[in-house]
């Protein structure tokens, strides 16, 4: 007769998400308290609102653009009540017509009932700390406001989205961002800006996005350049990103890992 064990009824399992579990428990654990800080950071550099919890973070960056304004849930929800009550939460901060991104790394129910549209399930990728292939993209840190508000530019011409109101400057980066955890990076063809790319370095881990390329820059290296520079930006540590499937192909040539994918849902603007 062999001995059976059951479980404590009273005693906690942990499943890693807990408020106080280390942010090393997994590595998908620090990319999504990563995400988490990115939201925040860049709010409260540009003196918006954000909120911290122990279910979710995101901010109150803007009015317009779909992706200005991130939310990210930071465990996994307990039910269809729960969700709910986040989604409260969520649009007390991001008060409607503003749009807001929601990420989820967990498995969620349908949110279309909640003024969520399913975007995507993009993929989460790694890159682990190393040398990798060379680059000879000319790409340049931005250090400077002017240059800066190059990038942005850039950004909204390569991420046309249709909004009811055009993407104005500042609307997605600010000057109060540069010497912080925020890196940015312009690549160049013919001395003319092509390319933009961005890291947040937090949690030992270099966050990139914000990778984007003018449609007659690409295939010429120089997105691949941009995203090797913020890959870099903590050369002692990995990189992440959550990427599109369309771009996937060029973060595996640069030595990114596929971990997982996440669920992407929009609330859009008016």
């Amino acid at each position: 007769m062999s001995d059976s064990v059951a479980a404590d009824p009273d005693e906690h399992l942990t499943d890693g998400w807990e408020p106080d579990a280390p942010e090393t428990d997994t590595v998908v654990r620090q990319c999504v308290l990563a995400h988490a800080d990115w939201a925040t950071i860049a709010a409260e550099a540009k003196g918006r609102p954000w909120r911290r919890t122990d279910r979710w973070a995101g901010a109150y960056a803007g009015d317009r653009g779909a992706f200005t304004n991130m939310v990210i849930l930071l465990r996994p929800p307990r039910g269809e009540d729960d969700l709910a009550e986040v989604l409260g939460e969520v649009a007390d901060l991001v008060p409607a017509p503003a749009p807001y991104l929601l990420l989820s790394p967990f498995p969620t129910p349908d949110l279309t009932s909640h003024g969520l549209a399913r975007v995507g399930h993009p993929p989460l990728m790694l890159r682990p700390a190393g040398p990798g292939p060379a680059q000879d993209a000319d790409v340049r840190e931005v250090t400077d406001a002017d240059t800066l508000a190059v990038a942005e530019r850039l950004l909204v011409e390569a991420y046309p989205m249709p909004e009811a109101e055009p993407l104005t400057a500042g609307d997605v980066l600010s000057p109060a961002l540069l010497g912080g955890p925020m890196r940015f990076w312009l690549g160049y063809l013919d001395d003319e800006p092509v390319a933009v790319s961005a890291a947040v370095c937090t949690r030992g881990l270099s966050l990139v996005t914000y990778v984007a390329a003018l449609p007659a820059a690409r295939g010429r290296g120089v997105g691949g350049g941009v995203t090797w520079a913020a890959t870099l930006a903590d050369p002692e540590g990995p990189a992440i990103l959550v990427a599109s499937d369309d771009g996937r192909p060029v973060y595996e040539r640069l030595g990114y890992l596929a971990l997982e994918r996440w669920t992407a849902w929009l609330r859009p603007g008016a």
